[in-house]
């Protein structure tokens, strides 16, 4: 039965099979470990100031929600791996979700500065991300990444609603957001360059309805 068996399909399952236990991996380490970051966090110890109980509480909620984000980033940018086409997109995705791992350890940590804890809801927002990504994947390349260059977009409009909010006095949680911004943007600069299609206004409308979802649920949950 195996001389039957088209050529080269073996070594092409076994790689679809590798990359889907490194995302099986990558959901555990996400939701049930610490993340280690390699950079910096943005904002020294030094910079943090006396907050009211009312601001550290909403500085929390905030942070709570961009924590989601992230665990979210990860599933997404773990989907779109396992599916894509050509090697230099997935380096790609891999590049990315690399650097959202430090924003996913620097939310972790400052949420635990700040008091606060994990939404109870990650795990669904992982899972739900990682089909998303998957999906997207699998209608090509172009609309793969014009799906992460959209994703980006929506997430520095987002950050900048945060940045609003944000009390006055908690600088370091700012410093944080606004690095989180840059390297957002630096993502959806590189997926265009690589060819990324626009997304259908349709498209792009349920994106933002799915992540104001996440956001409200988050804040509270």
């Amino acid at each position: 039965m195996t001389g039957n068996r088209p050529a080269g399909r073996d070594p092409a399952y076994r790689q679809l099979a590798d990359r889907l236990i490194a995302a099986l991996d990558n959901g555990l380490r996400t939701l049930v470990a610490p993340s280690p970051s390699v950079r910096a966090v943005p904002g020294g110890l030094g910079t943090d100031q006396a907050l009211a109980k009312g601001e550290r509480e909403l500085s929390a909620r905030l942070m709570r929600v961009n924590h989601s984000g992230e665990v979210s980033a990860q599933g997404l940018y773990q989907g779109q791996i396992l599916v894509a086409q050509e090697e230099s997109v997935r380096a790609l995705l891999t590049r990315a979700a690399a650097e959202e791992t430090q924003h996913l350890a620097w939310t972790q940590r400052r949420l635990e500065e700040l008091g606060g804890r994990p939404s109870l809801l990650d795990p669904m927002w992982y899972a739900g991300s990682f089909v998303l990504g998957a999906v997207s994947g699998l209608l090509g390349d172009r609309l793969n990444l014009g799906f992460l260059a959209e994703t980006e977009r929506q997430v520095e409009s987002h950050l900048d609603r945060h940045l609003d909010r944000l009390p006055a006095a908690d600088q370091r949680s700012r410093a944080i957001l606004e690095q989180m911004k840059q390297d957002e943007a630096a993502h959806a600069i590189a997926a265009r360059g690589q060819g990324a299609a626009e997304l259908p206004h349709s498209v792009r409308a349920a994106m933002r309805v799915a992540s104001r979802l996440m956001v409200e649920s988050s804040f509270w949950i």
